[in-house]
């Protein structure tokens, strides 16, 4: 996948060099939030990530327990959903300000030690002679 398991983004860009249209797309990335369903389901963002990749699995080992339990819980909630064709009730859907991104910075670190490795495994040594 191209940019990592996180995808390419552009919207801090768009925050920082264009902070007038950042504040005009705002209503637009809530729609679509809206739209998509998944707190509707009782996801957060991050449990859409795609699990196969390695960097992902790696992430997801370093979770807490509770953490872990809670996606896991989170997951089968949703698929019982899917299942009945049906929301959760809107009592139970996960408010805006709950979703907040709990894997990102995970994955970030993981792909910057396997970028990191590889620039380790990738050095040369080279003897220097002396005259």
């Amino acid at each position: 996948m191209l940019g990592g398991a996180l995808g390419i983004s552009l919207a801090p860009i768009i925050k920082q060099k264009m902070p007038g249209l950042a504040k005009m797309l705002k209503p637009v990335a809530s729609a679509y939030t809206h739209i998509a369903g998944y707190r509707q389901m009782g996801l957060k963002y991050d449990d859409l990530i795609v699990e196969e990749r390695e960097d992902v699995q790696k992430a997801l080992g370093r979770l807490s327990a509770r953490e872990s339990y809670d996606r896991a819980f989170r997951h089968r909630v949703a698929f019982q959903q899917s299942i009945l064709h049906k929301n959760l009730p809107k009592s139970q859907w996960v408010k805006k300000e709950d979703d907040k991104r709990y894997l990102k910075d995970l994955i970030r670190q993981v792909e910057q030690e396997d970028k990191e490795r590889a620039e380790w495994d990738a050095i040369t040594v080279e003897r220097v002679r002396k005259h």
